[in-house]
């Protein structure tokens, strides 16, 4: 099961919204928080995660907190069930 509200901290296992539409036993769009950081020129909170499984390229990403805690854009995505872009799993 996986939620949102809880706090986003260090250790986190989240789910990006496109893990609706692949092989649920896999790990892709499962992602690990590795650190919440600040923007030292804006002062924004940053995610800092890394993908737990193969990909091309580099596997580690960032987005603002602001973005990797937003809604899911269900006008662009209508058959996603997932409300948020990013959520918790327990």
């Amino acid at each position: 099961m996986c939620y949102r509200r809880s706090l986003i901290k260090e250790g986190t296992i989240v789910r990006h919204f496109k893990r609706e539409t692949v092989d649920p036993d896999s790990m892709n769009y499962l992602y690990r928080v590795l650190a919440v950081a600040v923007d030292t020129d804006t002062g924004e909170k940053l995610v800092i995660y890394k993908a737990l499984y193969k990909t091309t390229g580099c596997n580690v990403f960032s987005r603002k907190m602001n973005e990797f805690m937003s809604e899911v854009d269900h006008e662009k995505y209508p058959d996603i069930k997932q409300k948020y872009r990013f959520e918790r799993c327990r």
